[in-house]
């Protein structure tokens, strides 16, 4: 098994996380530090460290929606001191790691697990899995708007977003409401797509992935995913 598959099925990082890790160093093989990304490891065998501690494989495979709160970061350890998501669900004993992103201010569904394939997946931009969310935008946001957001606008970076869903719940001089549904995953994407039709987004929830949405889930409490949940993302996903 390659070394970054096994960091994520043992539930350290998602794979391509897990090459960070390798290509800095701080994983080794029977005690030789591994900075190769095709590494073969055998899991019966070889001894792997991630950060001078063991790191084994777990036949227990978990999956939890949390509902995030602003206020904390989608890491399981953040270098600044900022809390973490992982404070939220600090009773469950094995290692679970955030599937993608939510960044300091922006709450909602997210989903954790030590399942290393399965978020894998669902961060790839080849399954293209629907995330939901509902935008609070300062001010009106017209037809015209959501128009130009749906076919794809040009970021500050010069990337220009695939055509995407956007629905206005609400609209007043004062606040508009925004239900987005996105394929893709870029930082920040919701935030900076308005602002680059000059729309600053006040407050921002991701509500569903897929067809999973929170529901009554309160803020800061998670659940595990339900069998019917789990067999939805499997079949998405092709697992």
């Amino acid at each position: 098994m390659r070394l970054q598959k096994f960091l994520a099925e043992a539930g350290i990082a998602s794979r391509r996380k897990a090459e960070e890790h390798i290509a800095a160093g701080r994983v080794e093989v029977n005690g030789v530090t591994v900075r190769e990304m095709g590494f073969i490891v055998n899991p019966d065998k070889d001894q792997v460290k991630y950060m001078n501690k063991p790191v084994r494989l777990s036949s227990n495979k978990i999956y939890i929606m949390l509902n995030k709160p602003a206020g904390c970061v989608c890491t399981c350890k953040d270098e600044s001191g900022r809390p973490t998501v992982m404070k939220y669900v600090k009773d469950i004993s094995e290692r679970l790691y955030p599937v993608g992103r939510l960044d300091f201010t922006t709450e909602g569904l997210l989903i954790l697990t030590n399942d290393g394939e399965m978020a894998n997946r669902l961060t790839h931009p080849k399954h293209n899995m629907k995330k939901k969310y509902l935008a609070v935008v300062d001010g009106e946001v017209t037809e015209e708007d959501v128009e130009k957001l749906a076919k794809g606008v040009v970021l500050d970076d010069g990337y220009k977003t695939a055509p995407a869903v956007f629905k206005i719940l609400s609209s007043s001089s004062a606040r508009s409401e925004v239900l987005c549904v996105i394929g893709e995953g870029k930082n920040r994407q919701i935030r900076r797509m308005f602002a680059a039709i000059e729309k600053n987004v006040c407050y921002l929830k991701r509500v569903g992935i897929g067809d999973i949405g929170l529901a009554n889930l309160k803020k800061g409490e998670y659940r595990y995913l339900k069998k019917d949940e789990l067999e939805y993302l499997r079949k998405s996903l092709k697992l």
